[in-house]
């Protein structure tokens, strides 16, 4: 298979060129057309964008199904849906729950291998070691303290495939938590946290590397306290951002690009079932939630937002139509630097020789025209 006349957007970068597909994988990328074989698939973008399929990081179901609900259905349902639009590679976060029902998702996603939609890529392990004052829309009945033992037993039972940890670095023995725990995930997080900046930078100086939903569930920034937000862009650490309209005004989503830049700025969705279902009412975690519109907030508590149902490839959209984040930066974002943050780069997150033919055709509104799955031509 190639693709003709495209503007290719990859790790920051557009240019013009062409993109060869063999088998599952690309097999190159050249700025002109070359010579093309008589039985071989051609794809005329006619200028359009090619760019790397999205990966969600940090979202927790969608279409009814969440990934706590610890079933293979709801696992391939996320998948399916997720990979309809765009999303062809997920890493799902679970909810603050015991160890024995985290283990039951552990056990699903150990072995599973998605049959459509989406590449299932491991898991964002978000809940329970957070603080119990900044909950969020997550269950404070099931925090607990930071425990390496216990994210090592969850990281058997899943065959290693957590691939970000969680953690509030101001609860008890939680420093000590990333030390132990840095060298057996991709990431360890921030989040859900009342840390202060030094115990943040302690935090990184130690092995965390990654804020969970910046600028949500954790203290703003304060030119006398500059809290989690200041140590993160001190460490150069990488930090989601939710562009739905609804969790970050506009401007502090422009003022995170320049900050943090487009080398650190990862855009997820932190979708909840809802997501691509009518208004009404939803569970999220054992907890009751309110969806109207883009906005689903606790039944019990209408000022708190919980979760999304935005997916990842509308938040993109808005990042780049109604934020005025420059495309190629926002496309890094949701492609390129999810995929190092979770140690998958080899395979995903770049238009490159090498990796897998998961690609997206995109015309000047940033509407799917063609996705390529795998080396196949699905739309």
């Amino acid at each position: 298979m190639k693709i003709l006349n495209a503007k290719i957007c990859s790790n920051g970068q557009i240019f013009e060129g062409e993109v060869t597909v063999d088998g599952e994988r690309i097999a190159s990328v050249t700025p002109k057309e070359t010579s093309s074989s008589s039985d071989e698939t051609i794809i005329d973008a006619k200028g359009m964008y090619v760019i790397p399929g999205l990966l969600d990081v940090h979202f927790h179901g969608c279409v009814g199904y969440d990934t706590c609900d610890a079933s293979k259905e709801a696992f391939d349902k996320i998948a399916e849906y997720e990979g309809s639009e765009g999303v062809l590679a997920i890493c799902p976060a679970t909810m603050t729950y015991p160890e024995d029902k985290l283990s039951e998702i552990m056990d699903i996603a150990a072995d599973y291998e998605s049959p459509v939609g989406a590449d299932f890529v491991g898991l964002h392990l978000e809940g329970p070691f957070i603080n119990p004052n900044r909950v969020g829309a997550q269950n404070s009945d099931y925090v607990q303290k930071p425990d390496a033992d216990m994210l090592l037993r969850l990281q058997e039972r899943a065959k290693g495939r957590i691939r970000i940890c969680d953690v509030a670095p101001e609860t008890e023995n939680a420093i000590d938590f990333v030390e132990k725990i840095k060298d057996h995930v991709a990431s360890v997080s921030i989040a859900h946290t009342c840390t202060d900046y030094d115990t943040a930078m302690q935090a990184f100086e130690h092995g965390a590397n990654h804020l969970t939903h910046g600028f949500n569930a954790m203290p703003g920034i304060h030119h006398r306290k500059p809290g989690p937000l200041s140590a993160a862009a001190d460490a150069e650490a990488d930090v989601e951002l939710i562009c739905d309209n609804v969790h970050i005004h506009p401007s502090v989503v422009r003022l995170a690009f320049k900050l943090f830049t487009d080398e650190h700025v990862i855009l997820i969705s932190d979708t909840m079932r809802a997501c691509g279902l009518e208004d009404g009412c939803y569970d999220l975690g054992g907890q009751q939630v309110e969806v109207k519109g883009n906005l689903a907030t606790l039944a019990s508590d209408s000022a708190t937002i919980a979760g999304s149902v935005t997916n990842l490839m509308n938040c993109l959209r808005c990042a780049v139509k109604t934020m005025k984040i420059p495309f190629a930066s926002a496309v890094k974002a949701a492609t390129h630097n999810p995929a190092r943050s979770i140690g998958v780069l080899d395979d995903y997150g770049d238009v490159e020789a090498g990796k897998y033919a998961n690609l997206l055709i995109l015309d000047e509104e940033l509407n799917i025209v063609h996705m390529i799955k795998r080396g196949k031509l699905v739309r």
